[in-house]
């Protein structure tokens, strides 16, 4: 019997991955908020899941770790997309890469006066294109997390970063200045993995697609309502 695994995330990505997952016709027989497994069973013995973090899934699908997986497409311009097949935006964990900075900082007054910036990110590759396509210097400083903080005490001018809600951006006295581009989760297929077992990922991305077309239409639904 030939198998299938499938990496995927902790967090948001999983949540919203569930449900497409189930129209696909694989459930997970433990929660990975919850268990210790890295390798979790599916109701399919030929689908496996593998929790890994969100910037390693594309790694462990190029090197065919995994046949498939599901990755935002930050995770995706940062790594590269060496040796991967990109099918399908599933829509979903949907927000914004975006530049922001303190309040009290005039951003526009800055790129104005070819002001060199300090820049702290961890989407390095993304946000050198992006600077660099405005023409504008900048310094950039490699963080992991709490990229908010950085503005705050003086490390950084600006911070390229995901934003959803805005909330957390607003609880810390910083705003939103410049969308650099929508992001979104990705099917991704390890592209030797579709070749030799394509008699069975290849009905599984049309499910997903079937699933994700439904889902946009749904949502669609719900906003004119």
């Amino acid at each position: 019997m030939t198998s299938i695994t499938i990496a995927l995330s902790k967090g948001r990505i999983f949540d919203e991955t569930a449900p497409l997952l189930k129209a696909v016709g694989v459930v997970a027989l433990d929660n990975p908020e919850t268990s210790r497994k890295l390798i979790l069973a599916t109701n399919r013995a030929d689908v496996w899941l593998i929790i890994v973090r969100a910037s390693d899934v594309p790694t462990y699908v190029q090197y065919g770790a995994a046949d498939i997986g599901i990755a935002g497409k930050d995770v995706l311009l940062e790594h590269g997309g060496a040796g991967l097949y990109q099918p399908l935006d599933l829509n979903i964990a949907c927000c914004r890469m975006m530049v922001a900075v303190r309040d009290s900082f005039d951003y526009e007054a800055a790129v104005r006066q070819g002001a060199r910036l300090r820049v702290a990110t961890k989407y390095l590759h993304t946000a050198q294109e992006h600077f660099a396509e405005k023409s504008m210097h900048v310094d950039l400083i490699k963080l992991y997390g709490s990229m908010e903080l950085a503005p705050l005490v003086g490390l950084a001018d600006a911070i390229v970063d995901l934003v959803s809600s805005g909330h957390t951006l607003n609880a810390n006295q910083l705003k939103a200045v410049e969308e650099i581009m929508p992001v979104s989760a990705r099917l991704i297929i390890n592209q030797a993995a579709l070749k030799v077992k394509r008699k069975v990922i290849q009905p599984m991305l049309e499910a997903f697609s079937a699933a994700t077309k439904k889902n946009s239409l749904v949502r669609r639904s719900k906003v004119t309502t």
